[in-house]
């Protein structure tokens, strides 16, 4: 996959693989945020909605009500409720909320939110309150992937639909969710490690700074970095693989550590953009140069595709947010009667040096 893929024009019908021929998903066409009231103005991109990876229709599995269970509403009747997983001082949480709610205003859909905080017991009874206060339809951005069995009991009793974005749950789909809409995460990896291995000239030590334990985008992202390094560069060792919690503040502790103990690593891979970052003003904070150690990261973010200008990271691997226009597209679909995919996976750019400076204005 190019490191910049042309984007989509706003006239082609992209439809989502698995999803029927009568679920035209115009997620390319989507406003951004800065068009849509409640949305973030800081976003001048014009082509913010996500783009489905495979645009062809009949294949993969499907989920349609009457096998899942539940009865055919009007969205535009219906009460969602959205639950945040994280703390809205990561640049991907607040552009994947603001879509959610930028979305639900558009279509004049009653929009109940919480945000756990990043504290998992929190996000089970901010969703089991959000069922209580009416909720007819929930789309939840899980911290974790485990431990949703005593939502799930109360979502099938009510036969309420559930949409899962960013993360996967450990569960049935078509039985105790509906779809998950997300990235392909081993794609991710193998993206970053093609660019890593583009930067470093495919030898020498490298880090991982991994994610939060315990939710899929860790694994998998991690697996398909490890698995393209080893089959196609390894002359790269990685040396150093620790926790940085997807956080900017653990990020910078985690390389610190790194640079004590192996002065000479010549890569740092970060599972998102903040812990770049925070590698980053390690790296300034033990003297080091831009470009001294190669940094490769995973989001989009702003910060971290000016740091490409800047010279302080090599490449940045996108991991859209704006779940908005797709989600509700999906349950729309679903609460009508249409068949919609159970894995909606979506296509992502990518930022380098060739890049960044033009494409700025499109990170978020």
């Amino acid at each position: 996959m190019p490191i910049a893929p042309q984007r989509r024009a706003c006239g082609r019908t992209l439809l989502a693989a698995g999803v029927v021929t009568s679920l035209a998903l115009l997620a390319g066409c989507a406003k951004s945020e800065s068009d849509s009231k409640g949305g973030d103005s800081a976003s001048p991109r014009s082509d913010s909605g996500q783009v489905v990876a495979s645009p062809s229709s009949g294949t993969g599995p499907t989920c349609a009500i009457d096998a899942y269970g539940g009865k055919k509403l009007d969205l535009k009747s219906a009460t969602v409720g959205f639950s945040q997983s994280e703390k809205e001082a990561n640049p991907f949480r607040i552009a994947e909320t603001a879509s959610i709610k930028a979305e639900a205003g558009r279509r004049g859909v009653k929009l109940l939110t919480a945000n756990a905080q990043s504290q998992f017991s929190k996000q089970i009874s901010d969703v089991q309150d959000l069922i209580a206060k009416g909720a007819d339809l929930l789309v939840i951005a899980p911290l974790n992937s485990d431990g949703w069995e005593p939502v799930l009991r109360t979502a099938a009793a009510r036969h309420i639909p559930i949409i899962t974005v960013d993360r996967k749950i450990n569960a049935t789909a078509c039985k105790d969710y509906v779809s998950f809409i997300g990235s392909d995460f081993v794609e991710q990896g193998r993206r970053a490690a093609d660019r890593m291995i583009a930067a470093t000239g495919g030898n020498g030590e490298i880090a991982i700074l991994l994610g939060a334990a315990g939710n899929n985008v860790t694994t998998e992202r991690t697996k398909g970095f490890e698995d393209r390094i080893k089959a196609k560069a390894p002359g790269l060792k990685v040396v150093f693989r620790q926790t940085g919690d997807f956080a900017r503040e653990k990020g910078q502790s985690v390389t610190e550590n790194l640079i004590q103990s192996k002065p000479g690593i010549k890569g740092i891979y970060a599972e998102n953009d903040e812990m770049g970052l925070g590698a980053v003003n390690a790296l300034k904070g033990a003297g080091k140069k831009p470009g001294e150690v190669k940094i490769v990261t995973v989001d989009g973010t702003r910060n971290a595709v000016q740091g490409i200008v800047d010279g302080w990271i090599d490449g940045v691997i996108e991991s859209n947010p704006r779940f908005g226009p797709l989600a509700f597209q999906t349950l729309d679909a679903f609460t009508q009667g249409r068949k919609v995919a159970q894995d909606i996976v979506i296509q992502d750019s990518a930022y380098s040096e060739a890049n960044a400076k033009s494409d700025l204005g499109k990170a978020y």
